[in-house]
Parts: C-alpha cells; structure tokens; sequence
C-alpha cells in the first residue's frame, strides 16, 4: 500500500477528517470520506470521495465554497490550503491590468447572480481561460450553474486528495 494512503487509513478519525478538509472545507464529505477508511488503494478512496461529493447537499457545497478565494485574489496564510490556491491559480501571474479587472468585475457579477464565489478548477488555466470560463458560465440558469459548481468542486478536491496523499 503507498504511504499516503497508509498514512490516512492509520489517523484518528478527527485528524483524517482535518486532513479531508484541506481538500474539501466541507464538514460532511469529510466526515463520510474518514468514516469509509481504511481504502485498500486509490481506487476505493476515489470512489468513496466522489460518492460523498454526490451526496452532498447544496449548504455543504457552500460551506466547501467558502474556504476558496475568488479567482484572481491570492489566497493569503501559510496553510497547506492558502499555498495550494496560489500554485493552483499560478496562471493568474501573467495576466495583465486589464484582464485581472475584468476577472474582478466579472467575480462580482457572478457572485451578485448566484450569491456565491466563482469556483473554477484553475489548474492549468490561463487567466484568459478562466475569464472566458466565468463570462460562459454566466449565462447558465442557477440549477445548471450548481451542476457545473460541483463538478469543478469534485476537480479541486481529487487534485488536492492526490497532494495530501503526495505522489499524485
């Protein structure tokens, strides 16, 4: 078994849901994801993952959505979290004047529209992409814009589980 899994299967049960929530800041994925250990391999802890993601209400999404910065703003501290939101937004840093405005104007109008932050897997996306991205995504009505939340939220976290548990 590789050690990061290892490492999760063997915590207390409240220090493997601390852990699960600097992937997901929600309360009850982490508590269902720690309560399906210990995973034989990968495999069982993706499977477990997504189906606590599936299952979620959508206050649990909001509770995860408040643990992310908006796109464009560099998360500030010196947690595990804060640092894998500036490497995760890292193609924020050619983006000029310009474009890192119109990312602030179009933040606002989407959290006015949808009274939450704009959540973007960011990984590999250039600020254009991304702006792009939120420009599309407001035209979408509430129920398909909670869809599209929540599969980005599910990117995020298997991203974020595979750096928890190193070598992904």
């Amino acid at each position: 078994m590789d050690p990061g899994l290892r490492r999760l299967n063997g915590l207390p049960r409240a220090e493997a849901e601390a852990e699960l929530r600097t992937c997901c800041a929600s309360r009850r994925w982490a508590a269902q994801v720690a309560a399906k250990r210990p995973f034989a391999d990968r495999a069982a802890l993706w499977a477990a993952t997504a189906d606590a993601m599936d299952g979620l209400e959508w206050g649990d999404i909001e509770e995860a959505l408040r643990a992310h910065p908006r796109i464009g703003e560099r998360a500030g501290g010196a947690s595990r979290e804060a640092a894998w939101s500036r490497n995760e937004q890292a193609g924020m840093a050619g983006a000029d004047d310009d474009l890192k405005a119109a990312l602030v104007e179009g933040n606002r109008e989407y959290e006015r529209r949808f009274g939450h932050v704009f959540l973007i897997c960011a990984t590999g996306r250039s600020a254009a992409e991304m702006l792009a991205a939120l420009r599309t995504r407001l035209a979408n009505d509430p129920e398909s814009e909670r869809a599209v939340v929540r599969d980005e939220l599910a990117k995020i976290t298997e991203l974020r589980l595979a750096k928890l548990l190193g070598g992904g």
